[in-house]
């Protein structure tokens, strides 16, 4: 089985490439609603050259795996809101409107049969796969550069960390210090001030003779 039937067949393999939404745009210009974000499915089907009952049916069908990738029906204030910005391009929609992000537009595209449109995007879209599977030495290289990087910096923290600790021993010890030099000045000051007070009596701090 060649991958493109796998890619038809595989939900997983589908959920695993369903972030590539540039290739619908390399395959074919798709036209977007004023909120730039959603097409509805009319628009699904323009872009694909497909019915609108082709893409309804697929709806129909698949509706839990495009819901997961952002499709979802509008309905009550959430349809009035949504129609008071789009209104020019959604005039006349009833009760309720099927609204598709590119991711589910490209889920569409992984999904639809009978589409040359869609066959060219799931050919587009294996090709970049590929690229990106040849281009995974370089990511693994610089991936191995970020970790060294990454290593160094760790090592550079430890060793900043180690100097802080050592600068506030030293200050530590600096303040202790500090506080016996305080002590001892006092202790200082207060025989200073006692020999100057018994300098200033009047026998010089002698004693007087008998």
């Amino acid at each position: 089985m060649d991958r493109e039937a796998v890619l038809l067949e595989s939900r997983t393999m589908r959920g695993g490439m369903v972030e590539r939404t540039e290739v619908l745009g390399r395959v074919k210009a798709l036209l977007l609603l004023p909120d730039g974000v959603h097409v509805t499915a009319r628009m699904v089907a323009d872009y694909f050259e497909v019915g609108d009952k082709a893409v309804e049916s697929l709806v129909q069908r698949h509706r839990a795996e495009l819901t997961e990738h952002g499709y979802r029906v509008l309905k009550g204030a959430d349809l009035r809101e949504f129609n008071s910005f789009n209104l020019k391009e959604l005039s006349g929609v009833g009760v309720g409107l099927g609204i598709f992000p590119r991711r589910a537009v490209l889920n569409v595209a992984m999904l639809l049969r009978g589409s040359a449109v869609a066959r060219a995007v799931r050919r587009e879209l294996l090709e970049l796969a590929d690229r990106s599977v040849d281009n995974s030495g370089d990511w693994r290289q610089a991936v191995a550069e970020l970790r060294g990087e990454l290593a160094e910096i760790r090592q550079l923290n430890l060793a900043m960390l180690r100097q802080a600790q050592f600068d506030r021993e030293v200050i530590a010890g600096l303040s202790v210090r500090m506080a016996d030099c305080r002590s001892e000045v006092r202790t200082l000051g207060g025989r200073v001030d006692l020999l100057c007070t018994m300098l200033a009596s009047p026998h010089g701090g002698r004693r007087r003779r008998r």
